[in-house]
């Protein structure tokens, strides 16, 4: 039998500017995301190009995070449990959206950027084939109803 997991996360408005939504020019993008014993909230925003400020995170910048870092927390186990100590890894996710003539969008693709180093020269065939692995258990990608690629660079 499988297992279910949930997950809980406040999504918080915060940009009430006095007349709520009155007017598409009347309120803030501004919300915050915080969950139980988390710490700091994350802050949110829409695009800039949505009437969002810049400084905080958006929906779209959100999910690259959230695929990039399922990705990497699988490569990091796969590694582990194979015997390839990684020693550095650092991801530059970008994605494209399409913008239809009615305002919505959608995700068409998402490519991984990762960039790790490992301690074993003699493992990097290995490394490199356990992106493939991790992309095929990372439950955010697999969820996806765009493709989610890898340009994966593994060195010494």
């Amino acid at each position: 039998m499988d297992r279910q997991h949930h997950y809980r996360i406040v999504n918080r408005w915060t940009g009430n500017l006095g007349t709520g939504t009155s007017a598409y020019a009347a309120y803030s993008r501004a919300h915050e995301l915080s969950g139980a014993d988390k710490g700091s909230a994350i802050p949110g925003s829409s695009d800039p190009l949505f009437r969002g400020d810049r400084t905080r995170y958006n929906p779209e910048e959100l999910l690259l995070g959230a695929l990039s870092a399922c990705h990497m927390l699988w490569v990091l186990h796969l590694s582990a449990n194979a015997g390839i100590t990684i020693t550095e890894y650092v991801d530059e996710p970008w994605g494209e959206m399409a913008e239809h003539a009615d305002g919505s969008g959608e995700f068409t693709r998402v490519v991984l950027r990762p960039r790790v180093k490992i301690a074993q020269a003699d493992r990097l065939p290995d490394a490199l084939e356990i992106h493939g692995r991790a992309h095929a258990v990372c439950a955010l990608a697999r969820s996806m109803n765009f493709p989610v690629e890898h340009e994966v660079e593994v060195s010494t």
